[in-house]
């Protein structure tokens, strides 16, 4: 059994007048401010981390990233026991669905948020298994060793066209007008080791600063605010989000 200190930031950057990330860490969502938790997992047999980056315009993406992970964690909250991970991958699936239903719906009674969306980035702890998953170009890393590798595949023009710098126009994400809104969903439990550093961010971090200087910083165990705080440093042109999950036994 493992246990899982989190660290969490979200920030306006320093350009933007609102901010449309938040973050869920369990039952506590986080905008402009941070938070920590610890989960153990002897005790705990399910917890959520997950990150979105809200679009729009305005105030509709900061809607769009609440209503998705508020629906987020009572739907985890309130799935069956038991499932198979096969049968959580189809039930996550089928959360998308509704989930864009739900916010496509609210952009038709209510014009203001017509065309609204976000990414979606999570890290699961389900009954003894752990999952990553992701919809957009917010991003999960690892370190392990002193090594930074990016687990999560960007949904972004950029990747799709094989292009190195990363582009704004996304492929995918929840709402927003995309008809065919996927998830990547990855059981890793075999691959999680005592030791690995589990890093959720927005694009307003890893378009801020390179993965080397995140390396650097994490490898000097670096918090999710001071993560943020480099963002600043170097711009903060976008809102900046960040949560880490240390995985220890």
């Amino acid at each position: 059994m493992y246990k899982i200190d989190i660290t969490a930031s979200s920030r306006v950057g320093c350009i933007r007048e609102n901010n449309e990330d938040m973050i869920l860490v369990a039952d506590t969502f986080i905008r402009n401010s941070k938070t920590s938790a610890h989960i153990d997992t002897t005790s705990c047999h399910r917890a959520i981390l997950a990150l979105a980056d809200g679009m729009g315009g305005h105030n509709s993406g900061e809607v769009a990233s609440s209503d998705v992970l508020h629906n987020l964690q009572f739907f985890f909250g309130d799935m069956p026991a038991g499932l198979s991970t096969c049968q959580f991958d189809e039930t996550i699936v089928e959360w998308l669905g509704s989930i864009n239903h739900i916010i496509e719906a609210k952009g038709i009674d209510a014009p203001q948020y017509k065309g609204m969306g976000t990414t979606l980035v999570a890290l699961a702890y389900y009954e003894e298994k752990f999952y990553w998953m992701n919809c957009g170009d917010s991003r999960i890393y690892r370190l392990r060793g002193g090594h930074l590798q990016q687990l999560s595949t960007d949904h972004s023009l950029s990747n799709l066209m094989g292009l190195k710098e990363h582009s704004n126009i996304i492929t995918n994400c929840i709402g927003g007008g995309c008809q065919n809104s996927y998830i990547d969903i990855n059981e890793f439990t075999a691959d999680i080791q005592p030791g690995d550093v589990l890093m959720l961010c927005s694009d307003g971090l890893s378009d801020m600063i390179g993965d080397d200087v995140i390396e650097r910083m994490l490898v000097q165990e670096a918090d999710a605010d001071a993560l943020c705080q480099a963002a600043e440093d170097a711009g903060g042109r976008d809102n900046v989000s960040v949560a880490i999950a240390t995985i220890t036994l």
